[in-house]
């Protein structure tokens, strides 16, 4: 499979709101919105894509039509201290985990998306030796 792109669709009760969320403090821009779904991308380099959609459009096959649950995304900053600091302290945002440091490589914190989308902002860190030696030979650590 030769991949031109890929990027996950956020099935949610509300774009309106969801869309709000991402764009004000995830620096999202619109690229597309109808009544049923909103693209999504985040200049770079990289650049970065996420859509929105209401599962109840017809586009959503029969049986399949519910509001994400269950999903983390991932967000790798320079800054977790910081982005604690402007997210959870100024903005105000739902806080699902608070900041800590992890063995496993990671300082990291987890707000909630209007949707219920798990949001984990993470800055790497060295991981413990224990977990240090379940990386790949090569793999990135901290």
């Amino acid at each position: 499979m030769e991949l031109t792109s890929f990027y996950p669709v956020l099935g949610t009760e509300d774009l309106a709101r969801s869309t709000r969320f991402y764009t004000e403090h995830l620096g999202f821009e619109v690229t597309f919105a109808a009544d049923w779904y909103v693209s999504l991308h985040r200049p770079g380099p990289p650049a970065y894509e996420l859509a929105l959609l209401d599962p109840t459009h017809e586009s959503v096959p029969a049986g399949f039509g519910r509001p994400a649950s269950g999903v983390l995304l991932n967000f790798e900053v320079t800054d977790v201290d910081g982005e604690y600091d402007r997210l959870v302290r100024r903005a105000g945002l739902p806080l699902a985990r608070d900041i800590r440091t992890e063995d496993w490589g990671q300082r990291h914190f987890i707000v909630v998306d209007p949707g219920g989308v798990l949001i984990d902002v993470i800055t790497p860190t060295p991981p413990s030796a224990e977990f240090a030696a379940q990386y790949a030979e090569g793999a990135a650590q901290g």
